[in-house]
């Protein structure tokens, strides 16, 4: 009986390799192909085939539709509008007061929208100084602290000026001490 059970084991490992043999052939009866269409299919889309058969080739005759469609309106060239200058302490620790001095511009996407964001400067002002005095100065140094600063403004505007869009703030003078 203890003759047997070896017997059995060795049968059991000599079957195993068989089984991987086979597994490794059937993944390359299954892959071989599979990578041979996605390669004939990639050949075909760079070669410009593929797309002109799927009909995602550009539309034809587009000067036709070029001149059946009216041309757009055109559009109103960007306002400037000037800021007042804003002096704020920052927010340093200490003792050792700093501040920045901001003079800037405000650029809106339409002329028209002129009045409304004259008429909300009160609230652009207390908006800029209150978030000037939370900011600390080393968040206002290089081109990021700037880059920061400005997308910052430019969502605290269009808050505060809200039928009208601000497109962007544009830093006329700006002193950190």
């Amino acid at each position: 009986m203890a003759a047997a059970a070896p017997a059995k084991a060795e049968a059991a490992e000599g079957e195993a390799p068989a089984a991987k043999k086979g597994g490794k052939k059937k993944l390359l009866l299954i892959l071989l192909p599979l990578l041979l269409l996605i390669g004939v299919g990639a050949g075909l889309w760079f070669t410009g085939i593929l797309p002109k058969l799927l009909g995602m080739g550009p539309p034809p005759e587009p000067a036709a539709e070029a001149a059946a469609e009216p041309a757009p309106p055109p559009r109103s060239p960007p306002a400037f509008v000037d800021l007042p200058e804003i002096v704020a302490n920052l927010n340093v620790p200490g003792r050792r007061a700093s501040f920045v001095r901001l003079r800037a511009k405000i650029e809106i996407s339409r002329a028209e929208d002129t009045a409304v964001v004259q008429a909300a400067m009160p609230r652009l002002q207390d908006l800029f100084q209150t978030y000037l005095r939370e900011v600390r100065p080393e968040e206002l140094r290089g081109s990021a602290g700037t880059h920061r600063l400005r997308e910052e403004l430019i969502a605290r505007a269009n808050l505060a000026a809200a039928p009208a869009r601000i497109t962007d703030v544009l830093f006329v003078e700006m002193l950190v001490q």
